[in-house]
């Protein structure tokens, strides 16, 4: 296919990977990127200081199956990008005022210890034990439920109402229904599905339970273990890669896309990859594209939210737990990584650095302990503050855990800014989020215009979750289905599904 040509638009998770997956099979590949570096939302970012910051900390969960296999094909200094991932083998939960529980992820043998497995992952002294109970019974139904009952009443139905969340008490919605969804896909339980939200929880919890299956983090910075040796990859396989090139807009003549204008020049392909966010994709995709393609018409249907992270950088390392620390308490669904125990990388290079504490933050929209004002509303200081006091307040039980002369800088995602005049944070790398009924706006891969395709995290997958899985996932796809297109006898993209415990 080395005649035929295609052009992928957008560098993150998805175009790498189509370009991947198309270049393999020999299609002649030019991938178009608006930043100056490859990657999208798992990029790192070097700060002014020469520290690594991110657009929040990477894991692999054990559901990862399509990403891993990408992985184990990327060629890196000692075998390949497969070999940078770590087991994580711990978890913290904690309560505000001190209150941990550090869950070493021991492997159920019998049904009973599974039951208790679970029991014990929630609060069971923060929870009426009959509720407790009952949110387990919730759980064990997903767990046992139908193909069928998942994409007809589940997708239909929200997971506050799934829950029985009104009918309880404060505190089974505040540790079991909302603070848990919160930290875990950052989503609303009163608008989002209980199909999305269900899925989620019950692969997270397979992968505690389930000894095949491992939650890993990579060990070293994301585009020094990953996303620069896939880059060299690509360009081994002879993708033309074009970055710092901002798509325009497509040229359609009713039936095909007949060219991609970037940055005000008209480029040509046979096929084309739409590989960009959904609330990029909206501005790409014309009304006649929409009208040939009624697929397409759903994305002004789709929501998103922030879901972005906070770099603390320190003077002693502070390592935690070996694994996620969760903080049900904080206002913010804070969750953190701390990294250097993972990294094998010389700490030298960081001056005045011995620990970097990686820190997500679901909740834009709940008012904070220090300022009184939602994330949204802080300047990118207050937000660095914000967090390091609720952070605090957890770890910090009559015991100086996180000091403040230990705080040697920190780093905000930079697609948060600041807006001065509206006081209020703008955010150019929002999630999306599955809301109920969101299924079917979503698009297939495959558009109904004859030669484009999508290969992004809000695309039809079995992944179910905006994420770097989904990304991958939705790109071979959109592979799969060029190459029907096209009558290629290349091997497809093996497409896995989730695998239920």
């Amino acid at each position: 296919m080395s005649d035929t040509t295609v052009a992928v638009v957008g560098g993150g998770v998805g175009g790498m990977t189509a370009a991947h997956e198309l270049a393999e099979r020999g299609f002649d590949v030019s991938l178009y990127e608006k930043r100056n570096s490859l990657g999208g939302k798992s990029r790192s970012i070097e700060t002014e200081d020469g520290y690594p910051g991110e657009h929040g900390f990477r894991f692999l969960p054990g559901f990862y199956r399509h990403l891993r296999d990408t992985m184990e094909r990327i060629p890196a200094v000692d075998g390949t990008v497969r070999d940078n991932l770590v087991e994580t083998t711990e978890m913290l939960r904690c309560l505000g005022g001190g209150e941990k529980i550090r869950s070493p992820q021991r492997r159920p043998r019998t049904p009973s210890e599974v039951v208790d497995a679970l029991r014990n992952m929630l609060w069971r002294d923060a929870v009426p034990s009959r509720e407790h109970d009952y949110f387990l019974n919730r759980f064990l139904t997903l767990a046992t439920s139908c193909e069928a009952r998942w994409r007809n009443e589940y997708e239909n139905t929200s997971w506050w109402e799934f829950t029985d969340a009104e009918e309880m008490s404060n505190e089974y919605r505040k540790y079991l229904v909302r603070g848990a969804t919160k930290v875990l896909v950052a989503m609303d339980p009163e608008e989002s599905s209980a199909r999305t939200i269900g899925k989620m929880t019950v692969q997270t919890v397979a992968d505690i339970i389930d000894p095949r299956r491992k939650v890993e983090i990579l060990n070293a910075p994301t585009s020094e273990a990953w996303i620069d040796p896939w880059r060299d990859h690509l360009e081994e396989l002879g993708v033309e890669g074009n970055v710092g090139s901002s798509a325009n807009g497509f040229e359609f003549d009713g039936e095909r896309v007949t060219g991609v204008v970037v940055d005000g020049e008209r480029v040509e392909a046979d096929e084309y990859v739409l590989a960009t966010p959904v609330e990029v994709t909206r501005r790409l995709v014309t009304d006649g594209m929409c009208e040939k393609a009624p697929s397409l018409d759903g994305l002004d249907r789709l929501k998103t939210d922030w879901m972005s992270g906070v770099q603390f950088y320190l003077e002693e390392d502070v390592p935690l737990v070996r694994g996620h620390g969760i903080y049900f308490d904080s206002p913010w669904a804070l969750t953190s990584i701390s990294q250097r125990q993972f990294w094998d990388v010389e700490f030298d290079r960081y001056d005045d650095v011995e620990g970097v504490l990686s820190v997500c933050i679901s909740d834009w929209d709940t008012e904070g302990v220090v300022y009184g004002k939602t994330a949204k509303e802080c300047t990118r200081k207050e937000v660095a503050k914000e967090v390091w006091t609720q952070l605090k307040r957890h770890l910090n039980d009559g015991e100086a855990v996180l000091e403040d002369d230990d705080l040697v800088a920190w780093h905000l995602d930079d697609a948060i800014q600041h807006n001065e005049e509206e006081g209020r944070n703008e955010n150019e790398e929002p999630l999306l989020v599955n809301t109920v009924g969101s299924l079917r706006h979503r698009p297939e891969a495959a558009t109904e215009i004859q030669n484009l395709t999508l290969a992004a995290d809000y695309v039809r997958t079995n992944t179910d979750l905006a994420t770097m899985e989904g990304a991958n996932e939705a790109a071979r796809r959109a592979t799969n289905a060029i190459l029907e297109r096209q009558g290629s006898s290349a091997s497809r993209c093996e497409v896995h599904e989730l695998e239920d415990p």
